[in-house]
């Protein structure tokens, strides 16, 4: 993948697949955020998930915590994600907001809708970001039933061109556009995503 343009606006989401050995190095290949998956479920938690967010916030990086949904129980989810990313610092002013992924097809709007409520209740937080493939934006999910004007859609869409998803939404602001290897730190393939036009980095963050 070799350096990013440095005056754009670039980061990385890990799973729990992913190795990282160098987060300065990370820093260093033009790298200003990441998306850690802490959480699964009711009861999942990645174990990697403190050195990773602990590594890269040394390192400089806006760090934030992501939850991977599964269908129902959606106030034990939001509460397992809270606690988890609480105790990891994952809601510190400057941190890449919480994120929410969606994947799983039950996972529907108001599921969406009630995980963003419970966790601005119990993290004290107001931005969170919403994480989900082309599919699911486009024939599954209807964002105008609960993107305000602090939910910030993010875009899978792997077509290799950072931040030009070929796909329009007033909240969307952040886009995954590729997963591959070479970028420095990294042990193997990751996944690398740009801020959208006209948000800014500021405007996905704590």
């Amino acid at each position: 993948m070799g350096l990013l343009d440095p005056e754009g606006e670039h980061g990385v989401t890990l799973s729990h697949r992913e190795t990282v050995t160098d987060w300065a190095a990370v820093r260093g290949a033009d790298i200003r955020f990441a998306s850690v998956t802490v959480t699964e479920n009711t009861n999942w938690r990645d174990a990697a998930a403190e050195r990773n967010l602990t590594g890269a916030q040394h390192a400089g990086i806006h760090t934030g915590a992501r939850h991977y949904a599964r269908p129902g129980a959606v106030h034990d989810q939001a509460d397992h994600f809270v606690r988890t990313a609480s105790a990891l610092g994952a809601f510190a002013p400057g941190s890449l907001a919480p994120a929410l992924e969606v994947e799983a097809p039950s996972v529907d709007d108001r599921f969406i809708k009630a995980w963003i409520k419970h966790v601005r209740h119990a993290a004290r937080v107001e931005r969170v970001l919403v994480y989900a493939g082309l599919d699911c934006w486009t024939n599954r999910l209807r964002p105008d039933k609960w993107a305000d004007s602090e939910v910030v859609l993010w875009l899978v869409r792997h077509n290799e061109i950072p931040g030009r998803p070929g796909w329009f939404h007033s909240r969307l602001g952040l886009h995954q556009h590729g997963f591959g290897a070479g970028l420095p730190g990294v042990d193997g393939p990751i996944a690398q995503d740009a801020v959208v036009y006209p948000f800014k980095l500021t405007d996905v963050l704590l």
